[in-house]
């Protein structure tokens, strides 16, 4: 039992040394869906809310997403996901470096944060592969 509670203090500090290393440009690897394992995860820009703590806008590229509403009917890239740090880190798995904010992820965030000071928005609090299925499934009963 001892044992086990030592393991559980490490992990627990492990997670809330990588949350605080959270940073914009950060480009992730993440615990994909199956045939996405190239797909990354882009840290856009990073906000504090006062009741939900901080808020992380990414864009997700390299994925296979079915979409019958665009030709060649699948998207690769998700250009804005407001997330929790939960979220991240559920999903991150590698930092693979820094890059310059995705420039498609500001028309899904300007639209979300009008949405959000109007209380009709939130922010994801499942994994980003959850995220991007559950994106999919959206996309394709419209």
């Amino acid at each position: 039992m001892k044992k086990l509670i030592t393991i559980m203090s490490l992990l627990s500090v492990f997670s809330i040394a990588k949350a605080a290393d959270y940073s914009e440009g950060q480009l992730w690897a993440y615990k994909t869906r199956a045939g996405e394992e190239k797909s990354t995860v882009l840290i856009n820009k990073i906000e504090t809310h006062q009741k939900l703590g901080k808020i992380f806008h990414i864009s997700v590229d390299g994925v296979k997403v079915k979409n019958n509403h665009i030709q060649g009917g699948v998207s690769s890239e998700l250009p804005h996901f407001p997330v929790s740090e939960e979220t991240l880190n559920k999903s991150l798995t590698k930092l693979l470096g820094k890059r310059k904010p995705n420039p498609n992820y500001i028309e899904g965030y300007n639209t979300w944060k009008s949405a959000f000071d109007a209380g009709k928005a939130g922010i994801f609090t499942i994994s980003v592969s959850e995220i991007v299925g559950f994106i999919e499934d959206a996309i394709n009963k419209q």
